[in-house]
């Protein structure tokens, strides 16, 4: 049977579905890179809510998803922007998942890192504001055992007055990390408050600015998460980093590239698109794994026509292609988003990414896709 799709203008297409998925290989662990999947949160549908009103989180599910990642081999990297930080979830709904999801992932042996940022805070702050929203936040996420991301700050870009503001708060800051964190680098793609981070609009000088926090505190920084989009600039930086920092690429766009790396180095990931992709993802990292770079990239390389769909502009509402991807798939019961993101992509953008992702043979149960699928569209009006 088919299936018929809205496109752009009004018009209809006929789509024939998959009939089964993808077959892959038994999970296990990865050995070659460390991979994270950024993960998102699923909301609970019977809340009584609004989209400024604190986040309802159906915890269940939510914690299941990251289980379904761990038993593939991934990392989660928890509390981050895929998990719609800053647009639907606030410090108190992060806390509380970095609470339950460290809590997990030890009973599951599962690796997890957390993020750390600023968003408690409600208006303009100063350094020293800026700086206790940190530590705050810091605290959280060493008390729960898990890694701690420090990301990208919107008070401190709109506070700083130049390069030296941030070297003088990263400094203070990994200073007082107990264990080596990860820097977290987001292009204004991702966030608009973000442009000029690192005290310069000028991405050369933000990456001098970057090098030198880096450099001045080799052993408190794991690795750096880089997402830029941009896989020359990611390579000349990876290229610089010191010796044991590792780069893990955060660009949704290049990553089959940047993880199979060159003669000079790779990046590890800590990827949104690692969501939706999850077992296939390990999947390509275990053949990577056996040293068969041209296999990774024949497994891997197909996927990313649906990530430059789920990314493209406006780039930060990927979560919603995200979240609904995790329903068509069965690892949710509805297509709800905190904040009332489910609305963010048109019905013509969410047939696509349908489209793709069965195209791709993600779906365990490719009727089940079908049949919400077709759901969804019939409440839209498109008639089938």
């Amino acid at each position: 049977m088919t299936i018929r799709l809205p496109e752009p203008g009004g018009t209809t297409r006929e789509y024939r579905p998959r009939a089964e998925p993808l077959a892959l290989s038994a999970p296990g662990p990865l050995t070659s890179r460390t991979v994270f999947s950024a993960a998102h949160v699923v909301a609970d549908p019977y809340a009584d809510t609004t989209p400024d009103s604190p986040a309802a989180v159906d915890w269940d599910a939510t914690l299941a998803f990251r289980r379904h990642l761990w038993s593939h081999g991934l990392g989660v990297a928890e509390a981050m922007d895929t998990a719609q930080r800053g647009m639907g979830l606030d410090w108190a709904g992060a806390a509380e998942l970095i609470r339950r999801s460290a809590a997990e992932a030890h009973s599951v042996g599962g690796r997890i890192a957390c993020g750390v940022g600023t968003d408690q805070l409600t208006g303009p702050a100063g350094p020293p504001e800026i700086r206790a929203a940190y530590e705050e936040q810091l605290a959280v996420v060493e008390e729960s055992g898990a890694q701690a991301v420090l990301m990208a700050s919107r008070a401190l870009a709109a506070a700083a007055s130049g390069p030296e503001d941030y070297l003088d708060l990263y400094g203070h800051l990994l200073r007082q990390a107990s264990e080596p964190v990860i820097l977290h680098w987001l292009g204004p793609m991702f966030d608009p408050a973000l442009d000029g981070y690192w005290g310069s609009a000028d991405l050369d000088a933000a990456t001098e600015t970057f090098l030198d926090v880096i450099a001045a505190h080799p052993d408190k920084v794991d690795g750096i998460k880089v997402s830029l989009l941009d896989a020359r600039r990611e390579v000349e930086l990876r290229r610089r980093l010191p010796e044991g920092v590792r780069c893990y690429t955060g660009d949704d766009f290049h990553y089959p590239e940047l993880i199979a790396g060159d003669e000079q180095g790779f990046s590890h990931a800590l990827l949104g698109i690692f969501d939706p992709l999850g077992p296939l993802a390990a999947e390509a990292v275990r053949i990577l794994d056996t040293g068969d770079a041209e296999a990774f990239r024949k497994t891997l390389d197909p996927t990313v026509a649906l990530s430059r769909h789920l990314f493209e502009p406006p780039t930060r509402f990927y979560k919603t292609g995200v979240v609904f991807l995790a329903w068509l798939a069965g690892h949710q019961d509805h297509f709800t988003m905190v904040g009332g993101l489910q609305s963010a992509r048109s019905l013509p953008h969410l047939a696509r990414a349908y489209e793709l992702a069965d195209g791709l043979g993600l779906f365990p149960d490719p009727a089940r896709a079908e049949s919400r699928m077709r759901a969804l569209l019939t409440v839209q009006g498109v008639p089938q």
